[in-house]
């Protein structure tokens, strides 16, 4: 079998998000956030996906699973001692932007999620874990939606740049590496999570969407500013949602469409983050769906000078096109589109396997860039079972992982820099896209179900100890 030789000091860990695994939704005065109000279930996908969401919570109608999530809140000592065991450099985390500002548009931040965070990173670095921060993953206080309409105003650059000094200021001297936004260019098919709003039935979309990405680029790169001037031996990146395009055939039709699906869906988000700048592909883009964006006089300058450090990036599948498709050929489960991929199996929700297409995405980010790349989620959501005899035999997610792991491998070997691998959900939590605790990720079983019963307790999975192996032997022992 190929060994394959990963850099020394190569940041091995796993990736949560605050909003999947605190739970303590309302303790230590935090505020309510967008996900604090959505179902779990099949429901969740409807909202993300439509339109006209009210942000309202309907206890006595649906159950709220990222209200209690893992209770991580209250484990992070337990859930931090599995990861060390496994073997951790390092761990991707979110801060709850609502555990330091309840409202988001205080003039002062809350001591108590402060102090919350001091202790979690305390503990990260008592085993010698390095914390791998997202500033906003998913989470937007509930207020800002209500009362400003989300990124659609200009007024939430102000409120996230007070956060941000906020942050900054408390653990600059605890994390070495930031990123801004979650997955900033999925708002493309689900506004509601990174924009915080919902698209209204009688509203063109176009026009809100990209005025609240201007908003939200210009937020990004004020916090890569200040994190310079604050905190200058850090790094601090961007983070999208990357899933090559491929065409469904030669037609050049195809091909043509596959790589405007590709330009707008992998490189918009990321040329304005990383290049500083507006793509020139985008004049056109904005020309044809009557977009014109309000851009204050210094936001472009501002752009160039907050260009980030690295790129940060999801890869869970690839995403096959053509120009013209029946809904018989769409993918069931694939939340970004396409069609089905007749030389790729799926997982249990219908996900597209592709364990090359990560080797193809490290390739075009690496080339088209030549900023370090970071993979920061990756992994198998899937049904597991626990056994008589209490063992979790997930096979099929070591699979998963060691092709995927060997996909970097080989990328590295075609030059491209890679600063690590955080495998997405190293314990159980709550599924971001359905809500549900069933689509399971974990190293780390956790006893909770769709229905919110269970007992919490951990266990850990076969995909545990061979994970630790990995870590241990620096990527040699798959």
């Amino acid at each position: 079998m190929k060994t394959y030789s990963f850099p020394k000091g190569f940041l091995w860990g796993g990736a949560t998000a605050a909003n999947q695994i605190e739970g303590g939704f309302q303790e230590g005065n935090k505020g309510l956030n967008v996900a604090d109000v959505l179902p779990g279930g099949k429901e969740r996908l409807n909202i993300l996906m439509n339109a006209g969401f009210d942000f309202e919570i309907h206890q006595d109608q649906y159950y709220y699973p990222n209200h209690e999530a893992i209770d991580f809140y209250h484990r992070y000592q337990e859930d931090i001692r599995l990861f060390a065991e496994m073997g951790f450099k390092a761990f991707r985390m979110s801060i709850a932007w609502t555990r330091i500002f309840p409202n988001g548009d205080e003039l002062e931040p809350n001591e108590d999620g402060l102090i919350f965070y001091d202790r979690v990173l305390d503990e990260l670095h008592k085993y010698g874990i390095e914390p791998v921060v997202t500033l906003s993953h998913y989470e937007m206080p509930l207020h800002l939606v209500k009362e400003y309409g989300g990124w659609r105003s200009r007024q939430v650059v102000t409120f996230f740049e007070r956060y941000v000094k906020a942050i900054f200021n408390r653990y600059k001297n605890k994390v070495k590496y930031w990123m801004t936004f979650n997955e900033i260019n999925s708002a493309l098919v689900m506004p509601i999570n990174g924009l915080g709003f919902s698209i209204q039935k009688e509203e063109d979309k176009y026009q809100p969407t990209f005025q609240a990405y201007h908003h939200q680029f210009v937020a990004s790169a004020l916090a890569v500013k200040l994190c310079h001037e604050m905190i200058p031996h850090s790094q601090i990146g961007c983070m999208i949602l990357f899933a090559p395009v491929y065409s469904f055939d030669s037609n050049p039709e195809n091909v043509m469409y596959a790589l405007q699906e590709e330009h707008l869906f992998n490189y918009f988000c990321a040329d304005v983050q990383v290049r500083g700048e507006y793509p020139a592909f985008m004049k056109r883009y904005f020309k044809e769906h009557q977009i014109e964006l309000e851009i204050q006089d210094g936001d472009l300058e501002l752009l160039k000078e907050g260009a980030v450090d690295y790129i940060g990036f999801s890869y869970y599948m690839s995403r096959t096109e053509k120009k013209v498709k029946t809904k018989e050929e769409a993918t069931q489960g694939n939340i970004i589109g396409g069609i089905r991929n007749p030389f790729l199996h799926a997982s249990d929700w219908g996900w597209e396997i592709d364990p090359i297409g990560l080797r193809i995405s490290l390739n075009k980010l690496y080339n088209r860039y030549q900023k370090p790349l970071f993979v920061v989620e990756n992994g198998l959501g899937a049904y597991d079972k626990t056994e008589e005899d209490g063992t979790i035999n997930d096979d099929y997610r070591i699979d998963y992982l060691c092709e995927h792991i060997k996909a970097m491998g080989e990328a590295i070997e075609d030059g491209v820099e890679l600063m690590g691998y955080t495998s997405w959900g190293c314990i159980d939590m709550v599924s971001m896209s359905t809500g549900e605790f069933s689509k399971r990720y974990g190293f780390i079983y956790v006893d909770k179900h769709d229905d919110g019963s269970g007992t919490l307790e951990r266990k850990k999975k076969q995909s545990f100890f061979w994970y630790k192996d990995v870590i241990a032997s620096n990527g040699q022992n798959l």
